[in-house]
């Protein structure tokens, strides 16, 4: 290699100096990092997106195949649920549910035609996932975990042609169901330090000696694990006889399981925050499996962390996502169809300004979290797996349910807290911190994940310069860095200078398409995107490999990086569905808040960044007047707020695809008071004016009609029955008197009288 000044003179010692100041990559780090795809967050981590190209992304569509099964047998199934049953006496699916879900191969809605299944796309996927979760989180639980993490896909990416012949079908028509054993008591978040094991030996299977493993784990909080018949198991595999190489440690390794296999042991049920989805332990003790039991065969042990990954890249975009939107929607409709009819002080509760505040936080989530799910599914329809913004998604779609959740409790008050058939809330909020726990638990995603994976992935540059660093030929090495280094001084100086324009001006010159009123929104992401990049960029070259270890500054950076893609996905909805005007206010919310969000992260960091020289700089160039974190105006609140407070297109597109129609049930007694409150508004108002309260003596007085009357009459029962919350009997509730049938419970007043 022949001479080079800048190379051998100035980039040769940078060189050494990245040597030492990245820590070397493991190989788990490693997979982790290359399994998935970058998509839309590279635009965003270039400090310069390009908006044509998300405008030009295809929105996710259904065939008519899809359509028509989400109108037949999702229906169906949503119908033959009574969820307070299925929680509280049954403790699971009734048999002809689950009969239902094997018989129309809900088990098996990814698995391609030519192997039985319904070879839906991943959008369709997530909508049958939103309908049910809109009836019952056990059932979409019970759906949903076969379609993404598990036996199904693992076969469908990396399964030898026989291993999907074999199993497919099985899966696809409900002979078979799965479940994939990962979790155990001493690995959680950190899988890599399971101590299951797979010790390649010769065996004997079905009568013949055989080159294969001798299993030993012990898994829990397995999904399904009570009634699978087929496991799907991550083991680390050791080959300590070297019976196919020189390696002793072979490294994670994913296999399938009959779970009638000698040894194999299924718990009993684990419950869940009082979910009672099929989850349970398992162990395995000496049990033996052929080399063929390995998902992909021989040649992929050792491969299964890779493998996994790739598998959660998919799934994580596409379950807890569809499960959070679908509740996001559900609290925005029932939410405000109850703070409508609800009345304290001869007022709704809706028209409080208190009250105000949390329902334009849940219609604002639910319209972003829609936006958001509809504009990943796009990638994935498209085999694009973004394995960053799968991240994002679960982590923020599960933390964003929380907040609607809690605001729908409070605004139902005593509704929503006592329990019971009428009580269409509880389980829900239940619920929720299964789904902030499992797929990754949030803590980590955010603070280790989303910036940790994406600075590497979604950078330009970095994974470039990370992969000339760890090259085996340092001639090479030093090669490849040379160029990419270059580049990225070169990036990081437009940056600098684009950042800081932008800031300066409030992004008032920023690129923007021509989107009618949501076009400065365009440019004030612009504006943050360089900003984003710039301080990236700064944290990187000062900290190096220290900003792995630095997990608060880590997760403002994931938190800026995550609004980025929110807001994107919230302004790509608003063009998708051709600029609703009527929905503004949702779009004007979600806006605003996020800029909230990303004002104040970038504060945060430049205020905790270590290099105290670099946060003026970077403080100077971004936010000289310091951080403008206001966040929604209250004529935007309120304005968002009445999207969800009557009946209409608005609120039905907030609400799309949930099933709400429940013959006599809870659900559907709110929607039709709600609707009779909402047609005989007019006829209240009388009312009011007249300072009469009750509608037989308005007749009376000839405020209003008789017929006006009698509609009135239907609209006040109507509210008497949804606002009506249960109570049971002594003996309903506890043992104690189902076994002394003598004891007597008296309440105070019944004393008293």
């Amino acid at each position: 290699m022949s001479f080079s000044f800048r190379r051998d003179l100035i980039t040769r010692p940078i060189f050494a100096w990245a040597h030492k100041a990245l820590p070397p990559m493991s190989d788990t780090e490693r997979e982790a990092l290359e399994a998935g795809d970058v998509w839309w967050d590279a635009d965003l981590f270039t400090g310069n997106p390009d908006w044509s190209k998300l405008l030009a992304f295809a929105p996710a569509t259904l065939t008519e195949e899809e359509k028509a099964f989400l109108s037949g047998p999702v229906e169906e199934l949503c119908a033959m649920i009574d969820d307070w049953k299925v929680n509280w006496e049954w403790r699971d699916l009734p048999p002809e549910v689950w009969e239902f879900i094997k018989r129309n191969k809900f088990l098996g809605m990814i698995i391609p035609k030519e192997f039985g299944g319904l070879g839906f796309s991943p959008y369709a996927h997530s909508e049958v996932v939103r309908k049910i979760s809109s009836r019952s989180v056990t059932a979409a639980v019970t759906v949903m975990v076969p379609n993404s993490l598990g036996p199904g896909e693992l076969l469908m990416t990396f399964g030898t042609k026989e291993q999907q012949n074999k199993w497919l079908p099985g899966l696809a028509e409900g002979r078979e169901i799965p479940c994939f054993g990962l979790t155990s008591p001493e690995a959680g978040s950190d899988a890599a330090s399971m101590i299951d094991t797979g010790i390649i030996c010769k065996g004997t299977f079905n009568g013949k000696e055989t080159l294969g493993l001798r299993l030993n784990w012990h898994k829990r909080y397995i999904t399904l694990g009570p009634v699978a018949t087929l496991l799907g198991l991550a083991f680390k595999a050791y080959d300590p006889d070297h019976l196919i190489g020189k390696e002793e440690e072979l490294g994670i390794t994913v296999a399938l399981i009959p779970t009638d296999l000698p040894g194999v042991s299924i718990g009993h049920r684990h419950l869940p925050a009082m979910q009672v989805f099929q989850n349970g332990p398992n162990w395995g003790k000496d049990v033996f499996i052929p080399m063929d039991f390995i998902i992909g065969g021989q040649e992929r042990i050792g491969q299964g962390w890779k493998m996994l990954m790739t598998a959660l890249a998919a799934g994580r975009g596409i379950s807890l996502p569809s499960q959070s939107s679908a509740g996001a929607a559900y609290c925005a409709r029932a939410t405000g169809a109850y703070a409508r009819i609800r009345e304290q002080f001869h007022v709704p509760i809706g028209k409080f300004e208190g009250i105000e505040e949390p329902l334009a936080r849940i219609a604002g989530i639910a319209y972003q979290l829609d936006a958001a799910r509809r504009l990943t599914c796009s990638a994935l329809n498209q085999h694009i797996h973004p394995a960053v913004i799968s991240g994002i998604m679960k982590l923020h779609a599960t933390e964003r349910l929380r907040i609607t959740v809690d605001d729908a409790m409070d605004i139902h008050g005593g509704k929503a807290v006592i329990d019971g058939p009428q009580n269409y809330m509880g389980n829900l909020y239940r619920s929720v911190p299964v789904a902030i726990t499992v797929e990754g638990a949030n803590i980590l995603t955010r603070n280790l994940i989303v910036f940790g994976q994406g600075s590497v992935r979604a950078h330009p540059y970095l994974l470039q310069e990370m992969n000339a660093i760890s090259d085996a030929d340092p001639k090479k090495g030093l090669a490849d860095f040379d160029t990419s280094f270059w580049k990225h001084v070169g990036h990081a100086l437009t940056n600098t200078f684009r950042a800081w324009g932008r800031s300066w001006t409030g992004g008032m010159f920023a690129p923007a398409p021509d989107a009618g009123a949501a076009t400065g929104y365009y440019r004030q992401l612009s504006r943050y995107s360089a900003a984003f990049a710039l301080c990236s960029d700064m944290a990187l070259l000062t900290l190096g490999g220290a900003l792995k270890r630095k997990e608060m500054l880590s997760a403002r950076f994931g938190d800026i990086l995550s609004e980025l893609y929110l807001l994107s996905a919230a302004l790509k909805r608003w063009e998708d569905e051709g600029r609703q005007e009527a929905d503004f206010a949702a779009l004007e919310w979600v806006m605003a808040n996020g800029i909230r969000t990303i004002e104040n992260r970038l504060a945060e960091v430049m205020a905790n960044m270590p290099n105290r020289f670099v946060a003026v700089i970077l403080k100077f160039l971004i936010q000289p007047l310091g951080a403008n974190p206001l966040g929604p105006s209250d004529k935007v609140v309120h304005r968002c707020a009445q999207l969800i407070l009557a009946p209409g297109a608005v609120r039905d597109r907030l609400t799309e695809g949930l099933y709400h129609i429940d013959d006599d049930g809870p659900l559907a007694r709110l929607e039709r008071a709600f609707l009779l409150v909402t047609a005989n508004e007019s006829i209240e108002k009388k009312m009011h004016a007249a300072k009469i309260r009750d509608w037989s003596e308005a007749v009376k007085k000839g405020v209003i009609t008789a017929d006006e009357g009698t509609k009135l009459k239907a609209a006040h029962d109507a509210v008497a029955l949804v606002i009506e919350v249960d109570d049971f009997a002594p003996e309903a509730l506890s043992p104690i008197y189902r076994k002394q049938p003598d004891l007597k419970q008296t309440s105070p007043d019944r004393a008293a009288s």
